[in-house]
């Protein structure tokens, strides 16, 4: 065990798992955080066969890169399907033109590093259920965070008092 608070040993700390019916499932390590990181973040993730960590997605502001250490799934990303496994280096630009997502299509767990900027606030759409998340915070502490449909927009002086 290193005695800095910069330094954190993935195999000291605990999984958090989280799941959604079959088709998101994921246990992850927030190393980014636990090491004192400020605006770089990094995950380690570990997704069961079928399943994924997140749904079809893009940030507007922060990019994203995944580095396959062990296994293989396939990778959406925009109009295309990647096959990806242990070794691959993958990187994610925020923006509209890289919605993505990565799937463990394979009959064993697949394991990598997801490192994302850390701009905050994010704005995060979600182009196959026409959904918009906004989220002020690190994961795991997040001081504002709500999902809503576009389409439930209002107009700017919606519920204002008039005086």
């Amino acid at each position: 065990m290193a005695n800095s608070p910069n330094v954190v040993h993935q195999g000291e700390m605990q999984w958090i798992e989280s799941s959604r019916g079959s088709g998101f499932a994921f246990k992850r390590k927030l190393l980014g955080q636990a090491a004192s990181g400020e605006k770089l973040g990094c995950s380690l993730y570990e997704i069961a066969p079928g399943a994924s960590a997140w749904p079809f997605h893009y940030h507007w502001a922060n990019e994203e890169a995944i580095y396959v250490l062990e296994g293989a799934g396939t990778l959406r990303l925009g109009d295309q399907k990647i096959e990806v496994s242990a070794g691959d280096y993958i990187a994610i630009p925020a923006g509209p033109a890289n919605p993505h997502r990565l799937i463990n299509t394979s009959d064993a767990p697949i394991r990598y590093l997801c490192f994302s900027t850390q701009i905050d606030p994010d704005v995060v759409v979600y182009p196959d259920s026409n959904k918009v998340a906004v989220g002020v915070g690190p994961a795991g502490r997040k001081v504002f965070g709500a999902v809503y449909r576009r389409g439930t927009e209002v107009e700017y002086y919606d519920g204002e008092p008039d005086a």
